[in-house]
Order: C-alpha cells, then sequence, then structure tokens
C-alpha cells in the first residue's frame, strides 16, 4: 500500500512539473517586438497575450498605484489588477511597497467579461518555493529553515512554506529535550514533498549521517596510538565518558580522566563538552579506541620522591574517610595515609572522624614514601611536640599530683593529668590495707584526688599513680605495734576451713590457723566461731613483706593451763609427800616438749 501511495504522489508532482514547465515553455515563446510592427500585429499581439494569462500563473507586473486597500500592478492587460495592501505590510504593520516596483503576482480571479484581474503577492512566492523545493528535491540539494514548533511525532518547520521534520529525523541520536531545537535554523533534506497536499517533509539526520561518514572516514585514516585528538563528549556513564572524535567514537574509562580521584565523570563533564584526548590503543577489527586525559600530562608520582621526602612537612586536603584512618590529597594524583595510630600521642582514636573531616586542610608529616607503590605514610601527631618526651621532666617519680577521675574500671581509676594524658592508678595501689572488690566501691567520676607518681614508661606509654602512697604503709611499723608473744583482742571477720580472721585494727589482719585454735582436734572453726565475735589471741609471728600475722588461741590456754599449776604447787604444805612434785615436774617436761 505504501509503494502505491508513493507512485500516486510522485504521478501528481510530475503532473504538476509538466504544468509549470509548460507556462515556462509558453512565456518562452512570447514574440519579440522590434518596433517595426504595424498596428493591427499589435494590437494581435496585444489580443493574444490576454489569451495566455491563466489563473494560477505567475507574472511580473509594475506597481502603479497603491491606495488605502489596493495595490494596482500593470500586467499588460487592459484592466490593472489588485493585489490587497495586507499582502505588502511587515511584521510590525508598515507597508513596504513603492511605485514602479516590479513585483511577481500570481493570477488568482481572470474575468475578460468583467474585465477584472485579482492577484497575489503571496501566492506568488508560494509558488516560487515550490520550485524550489522541487529543484532541490531533484537535484538532491538542501534548504535552511527555522523550528517554529513542536507537533505531534515532531516539528513544524518554517522553509517558506510550512514541513514537518519527524522526531527521528531531527539528529542523530533521540532528543532528550526537544524544546530547545525551537527557533533554532538548520539546514535540512527534502524527503518527500506533494503540491496538490501542501505536505513536504524534511530530514536533518540524512545530512548529519553524511557529514559523520565522512568525518568517520577521515578520522579512521589518521587515527593511531599515542596520537592527542580533539573530540566532543558523546554520553557520560558512572565508568567513563564516550567521546566522538569525528565519527568514530573511542572511550575515556574514569581512570584514565584524572591522576587524581574521581567519583563520577559528571563531576568534570557535560554532554557537548570539547576536549583534548590521547589515544591509548586503538583495534582496527572491532572498531574500539580506548582514550586517557590523565596522560596528557607527566606522572605525579615520578617527582613524590623529591617533592615529599621522609620528614619533610606537608599540607593536604582530605578527601576521603575509612576505619583506619583518612587519606589527605597533596596534590592531582598523589594521596597519603595518616592512620589512626598516627593522629595523636595520646588519644586512642577509634575513628579519624574525631580528629577530621572530609573537604579540610590538614598539616601532616611524611612518615614513609614507596613511590613504585604509589604509597605515602603521613603523620599529623608529629607535628607537635610528644608529651610523653617531657612529662617525666614534668612529674618526675615521687610527685604528688592532683586530677579528676576521667574514667574507672574493674582494674583501676583512670586520672587526668594534662595533655590528653591519663595516670592509672591500679585497684592494688588505693589503699594498704583495705580489701577493695572494686574501685567504685570508694570513688566515682569526677572525684578530684592526689595521687603520688609511680613510674612513667615512655615506650609502652603508661603513667602509674598511687593513691595509697600519699600515706605510709602501716605494715612498716606493725612489728612495733604488735610484739611477737603480746597477747591482743579483735573481731573475726572471716572463717574459712584452714582457720579464722582478725581484724586487729582497720585494714590489719591476723590469721588463727586451726591447728592454734585448740588442743583438740576441730573438724571446722565455724563450729566454734561467728563472724563479728570479739576473741582474744597470743602474736606468734610477723612477716611485713608478705602482710601475715600468726595468731594462736592454743597458746593462752597452754599458758592459762601452766598458771593454774603453778599456783597449786605453791599453795602446797612442806610435810606433802614428794608425788606433788613428781606431778609438777611432769607437766613442766611436757610443756617443754610441746614447745619444741
Amino acid at each position: 500500500m505504501n509503494n502505491i501511495a508513493e507512485t500516486n504522489e510522485n504521478n501528481e508532482m510530475n503532473e504538476e512539473l509538466e504544468t509549470a514547465e509548460e507556462l515556462e515553455a509558453s512565456m518562452a515563446s512570447e514574440p519579440v517586438l522590434t518596433g517595426e510592427e504595424t498596428m493591427e500585429e499589435l494590437m494581435g499581439i496585444y489580443e493574444e497575450s490576454f489569451k495566455r494569462f491563466e489563473e494560477g500563473q505567475v507574472v511580473t507586473g509594475t506597481i502603479i498605484a497603491v491606495d488605502r486597500d489596493h495595490v494596482l500592478v500593470d500586467v499588460g492587460y487592459k484592466s490593472e489588477g489588485q493585489i490587497s495592501i495586507h499582502e505588502f505590510r511587515d511584521e510590525e504593520g508598515n507597508v513596504d511597497v513603492s511605485l514602479n516596483d516590479q513585483v511577481e503576482v500570481m493570477v488568482e480571479v481572470w474575468d475578460e467579461e468583467e474585465e477584472t484581474v485579482i492577484l497575489s503577492k503571496e501566492k506568488a512566492a508560494k509558488v516560487k518555493v515550490w520550485d524550489a523545493i522541487r529543484d532541490i528535491y531533484e537535484e538532491d540539494g538542501t534548504i535552511e529553515g527555522i523550528i517554529t514548533s513542536r507537533v505531534k511525532g515532531g516539528f513544524s518547520v518554517d522553509i517558506g512554506l510550512p514541513a514537518f521534520l519527524p522526531g527521528s529525523q531531527a539528529d542523530l541520536r533521540p532528543i532528550r529535550n526537544m524544546d530547545e531545537m525551537v527557533g533554532q535554523t538548520y539546514t535540512f533534506k527534502v524527503l518527500k514533498y506533494n503540491r496538490k497536499r501542501s505536505n513536504i517533509v524534511l530530514s536533518r539526520r540524512v545530512i548529519l549521517e553524511k557529514i559523520r561518514e565522512e568525518a568517520r572516514a577521515n578520522t579512521l585514516s589518521s587515527i593511531e596510538s599515542g596520537k592527542v585528538m580533539e573530540g566532543v563528549v558523546k554520553n557520560i556513564t558512572e565508568y567513563g565518558v564516550f567521546v566522538d572524535l569525528g565519527g568514530v567514537d573511542g572511550l575515556l574509562h574514569i581512570t584514565d580522566i584524572s591522576w587524581g580521584r574521581v567519583k563520577h565523570p559528571s563531576e568534570l563533564f557535560s554532554v557537548g563538552d570539547n576536549i583534548n584526548v590521547k589515544i591509548l590503543s586503538y583495534d582496527m577489527e572491532k572498531e574500539r579506541v580506548s582514550l586517557g586525559m590523565k596522560q596528557l600530562t607527566p606522572d605525579p608520582w615520578t617527582m613524590a620522591q623529591e617533592k615529599y621526602p621522609v620528614g619533610s612537612k606537608v599540607l593536604g586536603k582530605v578527601v576521603s574517610l575509612t576505619d583506619y584512618g583518612a587519606f589527605v590529597e597533596l596534590e592531582e594524583g598523589v594521596e597519603g595515609l595518616i592512620h589512626v595510630s598516627e593522629m595523636s600521642w595520646t588519644r586512642k582514636i577509634r575513628h579519624p572522624s574525631k580528629m577530621v573531616s572530609v573537604g579540610e586542610e590538614v598539616e601532616a608529616v611524611v612518615l614513609d614514601l614507596k613511590p613504585d607503590n604509589r604509597r605515602i605514610s603521613l603523620g599529623i601527631k608529629q607535628t607537635v611536640e610528644n608529651p610523653w618526651e617531657v612529662i617525666s621532666d614534668k612529674y618526675p617519680v615521687g610527685t604528688v599530683i592532683e586530677g579528676k577521675i576521667k574514667n574507672i574500671t574493674d582494674f583501676g581509676l583512670f586520672i587526668g593529668i594534662d595533655d590528653d594524658i591519663d595516670g592509672l592508678v591500679h585497684i592494688s595501689d588505693i589503699s594498704w590495707t583495705k580489701r577493695i572488690k572494686h574501685p567504685s566501691e570508694v570513688y566515682k567520676k569526677g572525684d578530684v584526688i592526689q595521687a603520688v607518681v609511680l613510674d612513667i614508661d615512655k615506650g609502652s606509654e603508661r603513667f602509674s599513680l598511687g593513691i595509697k602512697q600519699t600515706q605510709p604503709d602501716p605494715w612498716e611499723t606493725v612489728e612495733q605495734r604488735y610484739e611477737v608473744g603480746t597477747e591482743i583482742s579483735g573481731v573475726i571477720t572471716n572463717i574459712t576451713d584452714f582457720g579464722v580472721f582478725v581484724e586487729l585494727e582497720e585494714g590489719i589482719e591476723g590469721l588463727v590457723h586451726v591447728s592454734e585454735i585448740s588442743k583438740e582436734k576441730i573438724k571446722t572453726p565455724s563450729d566454734q566461731f561467728k563472724v563479728g565475735e570479739n576473741i582474744t589471741a597470743r602474736v606468734m609471728n610477723i612477716n611485713s613483706d608478705e602482710r601475715r600475722i600468726g595468731l594462736s588461741i592454743k597458746r593462752l590456754e597452754d599458758e592459762a593451763e601452766e598458771d593454774i599449776i603453778q599456783d597449786f604447787a605453791k599453795n602446797m604444805k612442806p610435810t606433802t609427800s614428794s608425788f606433788g612434785e613428781l606431778l609438777r615436774d611432769n607437766l613442766e617436761e611436757a610443756a617443754r616438749s610441746e614447745e619444741k
């Protein structure tokens, strides 16, 4: 069906072309006056000229008069032709016409009886446009036009006559924003036209395809690895940019855009940008071209050894944070890592965001440089003096300091000193005498306390403090206060299977071993004693280094028995038989043996 329709349209166009050619032939066959013709010949020629004018014919006339509504034109007829004055008004409404101007007009109405001729300048112009379109179509030429508006399926184009530009023929690629083309002037090909139906179909894509093919041939003949070429950004993806080199597309991968960090190519490019690129590789069979932009400048790592020697201070911008550190850009393409361990001398940094933020400019010291691996290790704590280097001078061992408790753990107290240095009071250094299960039993966070500097380990960055050391150790004088053999009294604080613990004073305890409780064999002391009960015992031995005091209840009982025997012997009469003496001697011997 389409082929039949196209055939009919072509037949109609051919008929129109034949009519136009006949008109041109008839005009060309008009007689040429020599000035020697007779009156009869002139009248014949004059009458003959009227017969050849037909409605729809385009002729040239001379403007002979202009009034408010019409323009009179002499076209060689006995009566002048009329043209409406509005055909001579411009866009601003001004009349643009002068007497004796030559103007091409089309005969709209030709009435010999009424001797009336109605002409049209605009329709004559349209006829000429149609003639031009015919010629352009036949000669495979081009025509300029302005896209005036969007219509269903494409655009309306003004080429002197309204024409239709299908959306698929507007460009090589689908157009994202069709409104951008409205009002623009372009060059078009005439795909087809139908004068009777006033139908003209245009194409811009045909022209662009031809231009692209020509450019493609030129590009393919000149392309080679290492060559620098200019291209136009055609498309942008997350992995790179497609560049039109002139009919040939190449891929500029994101890794070849810059020596520095590129999150997305759209940060640097827009579709339509003109850029210079270097040909990295070209596959002739697959017609694949790999492009590079960073290769247009030297690799900055080649000069890193000279620019960033170990120990030098550098300035850079934080470009990325990870759990283990911060990446700092020293220049485009050169980044260094500040590990969290190199951010503070004293603080334990769990995440680099506690110290720096993306976009911040920081000063750092180059700790290590490996250009071959493209790695630079940086540190920011090295930009200031290490407080651990001077802390021992400021607080020598034995110094009493005052600080606030910053944290409490199972094993001790952390005391804030200065420069973010915390000192640790171990739970064993809180009291000389008290048995402390948890430091929170004695202190709370925020308490201000005094402590003595016990030790400073710079290598391990440890600052040891002691609270109990602010007071004398009571065990140093316990031997003077509790001499061996002294009878003492105390309160039972704990009962175990191996003995009874007795508190002699706050924090000073002695142990009555189960063997020192009684001469009789005792299975468990809890059968005889209770916690909180007061008892009396004798000091048997003292070990200040091990903080132990041995007590005995049994010794007191032995001594009591001996005193009874002695008192009994003193009260005996002289006439007493020798049995008493024997008894006394035996008891004394038994006592001596037991002591051994």
